[in-house]
């Protein structure tokens, strides 16, 4: 080892200071740069900066760092519109500008695409952009805490930590919800409720959630609670009815166990509804406190409406949504074909999504529960097209395998995460014969690193 490398090899420990020009951004949000060939990832940085990185976790070939000094400022570095911004991890990406964030998620489709799936040149189109960039989630949960003085907290969790980060308005969710967000966590305060302790799993109250209908303004409040022995919590709910004109219902969720998980099994309505309505595509839908529904509605509206596009459908179709949840999808697509058939393992899901079917009066539609890879081959019908929307994980082979078996003429695959959907695009096309036509990226998470995806294939 000659002088230069063992001066290199000294400088590349936890604790030095290197100069970095960051030249990418990592799936995970990092800005991604490099010392003598090794790279280093720095988070909160910006595509175009330069800095001192103190090194703070070294491997052989990479290294994590935290800004020292910024050098020289990227043209792409605004200031956040969140004053917790360097600190709470709801968020990456508030200090990007929001073009270059649609520019980064596009470019991370494509690098997903290009490097785990082997498609060269992928179809990927320019990024859906929601109308706003901020003020768009419509539903949020927080964690509750207590202060050093004794105070009640609600917020978002410290980057890579169990520190709470209080807030009384988080610019991302829709500012109707920022009056409760302030004021319930006043309430919990003075009714004495204890705040649960996931240290000594003790204390009562866990989390405060708060949905909204962006169209219809109706607001759903739901407390998280350890065993629900909250006092006088009816009188408190009946309160915060009067106080909301737009709050229809208060809901307690109980959850019991030590786990990371937000809800439990059960769900009690304390006062008013148990559910809110919202409009989506036309369409009416109940959504319960845990209800999986889209954050940002309007990009899934979005997303959904490209996808009648691409598919151009005829109105004889017969379409196989599977994963459906509650029929987000499935139902808007029923009104365009001769038959939709959702697929879902949650019964409560498909019991919301038959619900939601009737109040739309859609009789073509028809949802069954069960494992889709178990479903699929038992339909009694041959779809045209098969919709699948998996979770973060991506499709289970059996999955994959079962498409391949039963042949759809086409196949929409719906991801949130352009790693597993290139692994599981790369099988479809290799072993299955489909052909990749187009990608359709969509923000449903601005100013964060999160990009879902429409691929459409065929045979």
């Amino acid at each position: 080892m000659d002088k230069l490398e063992q001066t290199v090899d000294k400088r590349w420990q936890q604790g030095e200071l290197v100069e970095v020009a960051i030249t990418d951004l990592s799936d995970t949000g990092e800005g991604v740069g490099r010392f003598d060939g090794r790279v280093v990832f720095v988070p909160d940085t910006v595509p175009g900066d330069r800095l001192l990185a103190r090194l703070v976790q070294v491997k052989p070939q990479y290294a994590t760092g935290k800004t020292h000094e910024l050098l020289e400022s990227s043209p792409h570095r605004i200031r956040p519109s969140c004053i917790v911004a360097d600190k709470c991890g709801g968020c990456q990406w508030q200090h990007i500008d929001y073009s270059y964030q649609l520019e980064a998620k596009r470019n991370q489709v494509i690098q997903a695409l290009e490097r785990i799936g082997g498609i060269s040149l992928p179809p990927v189109e320019p990024v859906l952009a929601p109308p706003a960039a901020l003020g768009y989630r419509n539903k949020a949960t927080y964690p509750l805490g207590m202060s050093s003085t004794g105070n009640v907290q609600a917020g978002y969790y410290q980057k890579n930590s169990h520190r709470l980060v209080n807030l009384n308005r988080c610019p991302i969710q829709d500012d109707r919800l920022d009056p409760l967000l302030a004021e319930v966590k006043q309430d919990i305060q003075r009714q004495g409720w204890r705040v649960y302790d996931e240290k000594y799993h003790r204390g009562e109250v866990r989390h405060l959630s708060l949905r909204i209908g962006r169209r219809t303004g109706e607001i759903l409040l739901t407390l998280v609670a350890r065993t629900g022995e909250l006092a006088e919590i009816e009188a408190q709910a009946q309160v915060w009815l009067k106080r909301y004109p737009q709050l229809v219902g208060v809901c307690l969720n109980i959850n019991p166990a030590k786990t990371n998980a937000i809800f439990g099994k059960e769900t009690h309505c304390i006062a008013g509804l148990p559910y809110i309505h919202e409009e989506f595509a036309g369409l009416q839908f109940q959504l319960r406190a845990d209800t999986f529904f889209q954050v940002n509605t309007e990009a899934a509206e979005a997303l959904l409406e490209a996808m009648v596009n691409q598919l151009d459908l005829q109105g004889d179709e017969v379409v196989v949504d599977a994963y459906c949840g509650i029929g987000t999808f499935t139902l808007p697509l029923a009104k365009r074909v001769r038959e939709a058939i959702g697929l879902e393992m949650q019964p409560a899901a498909v019991e919301q999504a038959q619900l939601n079917a009737q109040l739309n009066n859609l009789t073509n539609v028809s949802f069954r529960d069960g494992e889709v890879e178990t479903l699929l081959p038992q339909l009694g019908v041959k779809p045209d097209i098969v919709l699948i929307d998996p979770p973060r994980k991506g499709c289970d082979r059996t999955v994959l395998e079962t498409l391949v078996q039963i042949q759809p003429e086409r196949i929409v695959y719906v991801s949130c995460k352009p790693a597993t959907l290139a692994r599981d695009l790369k099988f479809l096309c290799n072993a299955g014969g489909y052909r990749l036509t187009r990608v359709q990226p969509a923000d449903f998470f601005p100013q964060t690193s999160h990009v879902e995806c429409a691929a459409f294939l065929v045979r």
